[in-house]
């Protein structure tokens, strides 16, 4: 074995291999009990994130260890198509080289797509490999697949004949950049600096006016009413009564709605029912006209009168302007207010009332809200499921179409002589109504979204009853950022019970973003994004997981520090090293894959092998209540502070005999390590598979069986043993003293507790040579306690006791200033609100490490009759 651990070495060998010999796939354990996750389909234009990166490694934590507990454990690898994305991309791509998609046409310009997807798409399936994801690639899939898209279809087809699907006018987001309707989450939400304008409606009847405030002044020239709450005593008296919309002359009435909230404003709203969703609820109970004022292209319609023709930011100024002279204007207030953007084109949405492809939500959603109550799907943590609820009871009906050319096409045609729809999946030949042949193919694509919710079912094969949609469907686990659950959990539990009765997951697992260290989000316009792969390659791909799956609890943002990838690197170099010094013992395939438990351990061996059982019975409940971050923490320190810091040590005298002591060690030592290796596997596979094969050799890691300890009795008070070789060695640093002198401390143990071999491992492990007897006098000696044991080293002839003294006081006097300045810091309250948190932690930090040398100090200069 090299002297240190290389990853380049080893990581693209072992992937290969796992995935040429079929360790991916779910036959490997053909006799196993099914367990699915599919994966959530990462953009086809996608690069690997940090998001990504911790995503997929909690999935490949959860497969991993399935798989060595014999199930036939399936992830479903795959892709989205990424509607809008991918389109954007290649635009961008043909804007480059002076050419335009009307020009080309449809068609060809999706060929093009397709062209761009074969040679560029694959990347991210690269970047997976790479990290050392164990998908079962035969298996992998992209959402305009002919099956999957032959599942779209058919559920778009089942969902308008069951009176689900409709095509009608409703507002939506629209993007004027993209020239499409887009979905909430392809909308971001910023703060910025506005105005609320107050608007003064006189009454037809000149009896006074009626005040409304809004942020988007143009829209008022699409008016038609004012609602007030009817319960609201300030204007009860008004509701049916006219006001005079302001600069157009209209008159319109004064409703009464209980979307109205009283006490916000003045009470009194504008409404308009073509470019605001609550506008447009209250419109359609009101039997109100609606007004497009701004178009598609966000410009000022015919209807904006005077203002007609001017992009909607320019008019918005202009209607203030006009509203002030004409003395309807009444105040102007800044007001800051969260505006929606594309995140695609970056401009503000509009919401606008357009003819678009609807599915209606409410008989889809009982179902799904059931589910959870009933505990068929729960969530982890178990908070989420009020979001999930929230979401559910106010959903409204789903906008599913789309203005674009890459996507689903939806299944709809358009006689061309009356205008009939025929939802079908193939084009008609014949109108039904009129007998005409002549039909048109509706233009739009579905939303990505609407394909992404079919994906658990639709990715084993539904519509068709295929052999692995009836052995892996409901699937298991679905893990997922908490970003996401409105716009995909939800939809997949309405689609998964709709079209197969069942929930699709049994549990989704909820994770956090993994943000900057500030806690900032990371971007690149920030500067702050973290690539894996350059991690990866500077650290090797086990380091990058290991440090985000300890980062990672349960439904947490995760603050990244790199910091973490270096300690996990330096912790697979431990275990590296810990394998070499067994290896200088143990042949290869010495250790067995299974059992091989010791006949006769010694209190040391019987000590971590009891110690081995009760961890690994802790990472088992934890794994099963997705607790990866304390699972792996609490391996990564039995592992550090026990096995490596102790018990390797506490091995060598009976390695370096012989007869049965030297194998019982022998034997726990390979077992020991052998079992950390199975339950680190899944965080850090690529390290534990090539230091299985220089330890175990038999078969590989990756479809080892999972641990079972053996249950066995342990020594009493090891832990005292390991405070009081704890204490002389912190006497030697104190004092300076070289481990390779010798110590003759005095044994005071008035229970007998120390057993013989205590004794032999105190005497090793602290360089010393335990006496029996009492001290010649109370001082000269420094005290080892632990519990009712302790030692006594005498300090005549180890040190130089003035000197020492001297050296004491100078630095307790040089620490007690350090401490009385970082006081005066974290007293000072201007500091403590103005520096950042990391800075003031920094500081509470130092803070307390002069405190405990201080206090350390103090016992020595006791020790020395000071």
């Amino acid at each position: 074995m090299e002297s240190t651990y290389d990853p380049k070495a080893v990581e693209q060998r072992w992937y290969e291999l796992w995935e040429s010999s079929g360790s991916f796939r779910p036959e490997i354990n053909p006799d196993g009990d099914p367990f699915t996750i599919v994966i959530p389909p990462p953009n086809v234009t996608g690069v690997l994130h940090m998001g990504h990166a911790l995503d997929l490694s909690i999935q490949d934590v959860i497969i991993r260890r399935r798989r060595m507990q014999g199930y036939a454990a399936l992830w479903v690898p795959g892709m989205d198509h990424a509607g809008i994305a991918t389109q954007m991309v290649v635009e961008q791509d043909l804007a480059n080289e002076g050419l335009d998609r009307h020009e080309m046409g449809r068609d060809k310009f999706v060929e093009q797509i397709w062209r761009w997807k074969a040679l560029f798409g694959g990347s991210i399936s690269d970047q997976m490999r790479t990290l050392g994801f164990s998908c079962d690639w035969s298996r992998e899939r992209f959402t305009l697949d002919e099956g999957l898209s032959d599942a779209v279809t058919t559920v778009f087809i089942r969902l308008y004949e069951e009176g689900l699907i409709y095509r009608g006018q409703r507002i939506i987001n629209w993007s004027p950049g993209l020239q499409t309707a887009l979905s909430e989450i392809e909308v971001d939400y910023k703060d910025v600096d506005g105005e609320l304008v107050f608007i003064a409606y006189p009454l037809v009847d000149g009896n006074g006016s009626i005040t409304v405030a809004t942020t988007r002044t143009e829209t008022m020239l699409g008016d038609t009413a004012v609602a007030v709450h009817p319960e609201d005593e300030r204007y009860q008296h008004l509701i049916g009564s006219k006001l005079l919309l302001p600069l157009m002359g209209r008159e319109i009435p004064i409703v009464g709605d209980k979307a109205v909230e009283i006490g916000f404003g003045t009470g009194a709203v504008k409404v308009t029912p073509a470019h605001d969703p609550m506008d447009f609820e209250i419109g359609q109970r009101a039997g109100l006209e609606a007004i497009a004022v701004i178009g598609e292209d966000a410009a000022m319609t015919e209807a904006a009168g005077e203002f007609a023709g001017l992009d909607r930011f320019e008019a918005r100024l202009a209607v203030k302007e006009a509203l002030e002279a004409g003395g309807f204007l009444v105040k102007v207030e800044p007001h800051r207010h969260s505006v929606g953007h594309c995140s695609r084109s970056g401009q503000v949405v509009e919401p606008l009332l357009s003819t678009q492809w609807f599915v209606k939500v409410e008989d889809l959603v009982g179902p799904a809200i059931a589910a959870v109550r009933e505990g068929k799907t729960r969530f982890v943590p178990q908070r989420w499921e009020k979001n999930y609820f929230h979401w559910m009871e106010n959903l409204r009906d789903w906008c599913v179409s789309r203005q674009l050319w890459w996507g689903h096409r939806i299944p709809a045609f358009y006689c061309e002589a009356d205008g009939r729809v025929v939802v079908s999946a193939q084009p008609p030949t014949e109108c039904e109504e009129c007998g005409g042949s002549a039909f048109r193919p509706d233009e739009d694509v579905l939303d990505t979204w609407f394909s992404s919710a079919l994906w658990p079912f639709s990715t084993l094969g539904w519509p068709n009853e295929t052999d692995d949609l009836e052995r892996f469907y409901p699937t298991d686990v679905l893990v997922t950022g908490f970003d996401i659950i409105f716009f995909w959990v939800a939809r997949m539990m309405m689609m998964g019970l709709r079209f197969t009765g069942e929930a699709p997951f049994s549990d989704v697992v909820i994770h956090g973003l993994v943000r900057a260290a500030d806690g900032s989000k990371m971007s690149k316009s920030s500067g702050n994004a973290v690539d894996p792969r350059e991690l990866a390659q500077a650290y090797g791909t086990d380091a990058v997981r290991l440090s985000l799956l300890q980062a990672a609890a349960p439904g947490h943002d995760v603050p990244f520090n790199e910091e973490w990838v270096d300690a996990a690197r330096r912790f697979a170099n431990k275990l590296w090293n810990a394998v070499r010094f067994a290896r200088q013992y143990l042949d290869i395939g010495e250790t067995p894959s299974s059992g091989g438990y010791p006949d006769n351990p010694s209190p040391e061996d019987r000590w971590i092998l009891a110690r081995l059982a009760t961890v690994g019975t802790e990472v088992d409940r934890l794994m099963e209540e997705y607790r990866f971050s304390d699972a792996f923490s609490a391996l990564y320190s039995f592992a550090w502070s026990e096995v490596f810091d102790w018990y390797l040590e506490m091995a060598k005298p009976a390695l370096q005999g012989d007869g049965a002591m030297a194998s019982n060690t022998k034997a726990t030592l390979g077992v020991v390590l052998r079992d950390i290796l199975k339950y680190f596997h899944p965080a850090i596979p690529f390290v534990t598979e090539e230091l299985w094969s220089h330890l175990v050799a038999d078969g590989l890691l990756i479809t080892a069986k999972w641990p079972t300890p053996l249950e066995v009795e342990a020594p009493l008070n090891v832990d005292r043993l390991q405070e009081l070789v704890s204490g002389i060695r912190r006497f030697r640093s104190d004092h300076a003293i070289s481990p390779r002198q010798p110590l003759a401390p005095i044994l005071d143990d008035p229970d007998g507790l120390v057993e013989p071999w205590w004794r032999t491992q105190l005497e090793s492990l602290a360089s010393a040579t335990l006496l029996e007897g009492t001290r010649d006098s109370e001082e000269g000696y420094s005290r080892v306690v632990a519990g009712p044991v302790q030692v006594f080293v005498a300090l005549e002839g180890l040190i130089d006791l003035e000197a020492e003294r001297e050296r004491v006081l100078k630095r307790l006097a040089a620490t007690r200033v350090d401490l009385s300045k970082a006081e005066a810091k974290l007293g000072n309250s201007t500091f403590r609100h103005k520096a950042p948190a990391e800075v003031v932690a920094k500081e509470e930090g130092k803070a307390a490490e002069a405190r405990s040398i201080i206090d350390r100090l103090v016992a020595q200069l006791a020790d020395l009759g000071e």
